[in-house]
């Protein structure tokens, strides 16, 4: 059954539409509908507790283009992920299990985003899309592909080859590890990935220990040398020895002088 609208819920859905907008603020709509500053934080929480808009963040709120039958929306995940990036001016790109499921590395499709980003850190929704926010340095964002998505939104995610290099450096949070190895040994194979630009991608956004797995790894599968001697270039002295599978007993060959142990 549709949802019957307010006169006022009516007149802020025919506002925001006229004015093309998809974000607003608290106190756009006093003028505009000739409310007070309380009637109008009524009115936006009346609408998003009903499910006709999306709450971004306290006082930003998350509009439909066009509301739907029955009355009842949520954004979809690119939308979700473009307003709250957009409001905090902050670059984005889509990590770990997404882009993996995106990249046909994995068919599990997870039930949230996962999002490197240098503004905000922890736990997010907005609407039904629930987010992980990552925040990090400058430098370890790029490497990255525009996606469109069915609403004609566009997303950023890690490209093909730095969501391989993601998949090893924070293995931990993704618990890509070892699936991630294999995903490169086939992308290897069927040539969709270079050596030489995973290479480049583990130096530019990975840290020592994903450079020491992806040689290791790159050297067994018979990796040219010219393109292994690049990452022994950024190779750090240490006899600490790491194993290519982490929270697996440090068993089997050593990888010299990688110092990475073979247990898988």
């Amino acid at each position: 059954m549709a949802r019957k609208l307010g006169q006022l819920e009516t007149a802020a859905l025919a506002y925001v539409q006229m004015r093309n907008l998809r974000t607003v603020k608290t106190g756009d709509l006093v003028a505009a509908l000739r409310i007070t500053p309380k009637q109008e934080r009524e009115l936006l929480s009346r609408m998003a507790r009903a499910g006709m808009i999306a709450n971004v963040r306290k006082g930003l709120y998350l509009f439909p283009s066009k509301l739907p039958l029955g009355g009842v929306w949520t954004p979809d995940e690119a939308t979700a992920v473009n307003a709250l990036m957009a409001d905090k001016q902050a670059r984005y790109q889509v990590t770990g299990p997404n882009a993996f499921n995106r990249y046909g590395y994995d068919d599990q499709i997870p039930s949230r985003i996962f999002i490197y980003n240098d503004a905000l850190s922890g736990e997010r929704s907005v609407g039904s899309v629930r987010m992980t926010l990552i925040k990090v340095g400058p430098d370890r964002l790029g490497d990255t592909e525009q996606m469109e998505m069915p609403s004609g939104e566009r997303v950023i995610y890690s490209s093909r080859v730095r969501t391989l290099v993601d998949g090893v450096y924070d293995w931990a949070r993704f618990d890509s590890l070892p699936r991630g190895y294999d995903w490169i040994r086939r992308e290897i194979e069927a040539g969709r990935v270079a050596p030489a630009n995973l290479v480049k991608a583990a130096i530019a956004y990975g840290n020592m220990g994903t450079i020491r797995r992806i040689g290791a790894l790159l050297e067994t599968i018979g990796v040219e040398e010219s393109v292994l001697r690049q990452l022994k270039k950024k190779l750090t002295s240490s006899t600490a020895k790491i194993p290519l599978v982490p929270r697996r007993p440090v068993r089997g060959v050593l990888m010299k002088p990688w110092g990475v142990v073979l247990n898988d």
